[in-house]
């Protein structure tokens, strides 16, 4: 009797999915757990693990197809199980799994730490966060290996170009989604934006006096984004309309703080949400955004950790940018933005001098929040940043 593979029960607020890749064809063996097919919906990427192990008998679907909860996906061949029990003894999660094949990993390196010596997303993500990058994976290997485009033999005179191609891709869910969002958020909110410049000098000498110290004590390296998530908390304390969100013609006050951090990745910019980050240590928010980052790249996040927030950070300085006006994601009222960090010439109590200096941007829902406070906010996230002793002593 095949066993029969369906769409699972798909989130409350997710209607479809589109079958996105299958990880197995019809007659090829699979272990219990082992994904057998990605569905993408637009928030999240869903995997679909087997059951049991056996031999895929069927495909149902297409690659591309939209599926609802419940439609029947595939079948599976349970009579051939015993072929396949071997690979089942490395007992990986379908999340591990993934990861494990996406970045090529031996499971015998890595320590486990999970129940029966089971390997976790956590142990996978800190051993990823202690390799290396090699310098070669600046260049996409997929262009280094692709052939040059082949010209039939003809006389070409210089400045003449050779077919006019063009190709035409369908967005991804995950992309119509965010484009969707973009749109109504400039549609629905009075977006504007106030700019400022940070000194990060007082940051970068703790980081060089405290990094190795820090991560041989809590194994995660310390960063500036644990810096700017305080920081942010601390204004976000000071001025809470920053916290808040607009309903109809009601403003919601939220008396916590779940702050959103943008995460880029091949299918679209994602916003993981550190829960109660004025909860978090910088130890807790640097091994979040590291795991957040890890399995945002390789469609581990759940839609619950993608859901929510009232408050976002984005870094665009991680690609380059000198200054950005970052759009709001609604239904939050305001989004810092970080950009990258510049040595320039600045005065300093009446001399020049070279400092480590960063812009700050920050958009803000102009229906509820004045710029004063938006001002008032950025300098606060300023002045914490300038001398982060302040923010240990609530000044």
């Amino acid at each position: 009797m095949p066993i029969e593979i369906r769409v699972p029960q798909l989130p409350e607020s997710v209607a479809d999915a589109t079958l996105v890749v299958w990880r197995k064809k019809p007659g090829e063996a699979i272990s219990r757990d082992e994904s057998l097919a990605d569905l993408e919906t637009d928030k999240v990427v869903l995997e679909v693990p087997s059951p049991a192990n056996g031999v895929v008998r069927e495909l149902r679907v297409e690659t591309g197809a939209t599926v609802r909860s419940g439609d029947l996906l595939a079948l599976i061949d349970e009579a051939a199980a015993t072929a396949v029990a071997a690979p089942e003894k490395e007992k990986l999660s379908p999340a591990v799994r993934r990861m494990v094949e996406e970045n090529r990993l031996d499971t015998s390196a890595i320590p486990a730490s999970g129940k029966d010596g089971r390997l976790t997303k956590s142990d996978v993500v800190d051993y990823l966060g202690k390799q290396p990058v090699p310098s070669a994976a600046i260049a996409p290997a997929a262009a280094a290996a692709a052939p040059p485009p082949t010209v039939a033999a003809k006389s070409v005179s210089a400045g003449t170009r050779v077919g006019r191609a063009e190709q035409r891709v369908a967005m991804s869910r995950l992309r119509q989604r965010i484009a969707q969002r973009l749109v109504e958020a400039q549609h629905n909110a009075a977006l504007l934006t106030t700019f400022n410049e940070v000194d990060l000098t007082a940051v970068g000498q703790l980081r060089v006096r405290y990094k190795d110290r820090f991560e041989k004590e809590h194994g995660a390296k310390l960063g500036y984004t644990s810096f700017f998530v305080k920081a942010s908390i601390d204004a976000l304390k000071k001025f809470p309309v920053m916290n808040a969100s607009v309903d109809g013609t009601d403003v919601i006050y939220h008396e916590f703080y779940d702050v959103g951090v943008a995460v880029s990745t091949d299918r679209g910019l994602v916003v993981p949400v550190l829960r109660d980050a004025d909860l978090m240590s910088f130890a807790d928010i640097e091994k979040k955004v590291v795991d957040y980052g890890t399995r945002a790249r390789s469609g581990g996040l759940t839609l619950e950790e993608l859901t929510g927030g009232t408050f976002t950070i984005t870094n665009g300085g991680i690609f380059g940018s000198m200054m950005s006006t970052p759009i709001v994601n609604a239904p939050q009222s305001a989004i810092l933005g970080m950009h990258k960090i510049l040595e320039r010439p600045v005065a300093v109590d009446g001399q020049v001098v070279i400092r480590p200096m960063m812009y700050l941007a920050v958009s803000y829902d102009h229906r509820i929040i004045d710029g004063r406070e938006a001002v008032q906010f950025l300098v606060t996230i300023k002045d914490c940043l300038e001398d982060p002793g302040r923010m240990l002593i609530g000044l």
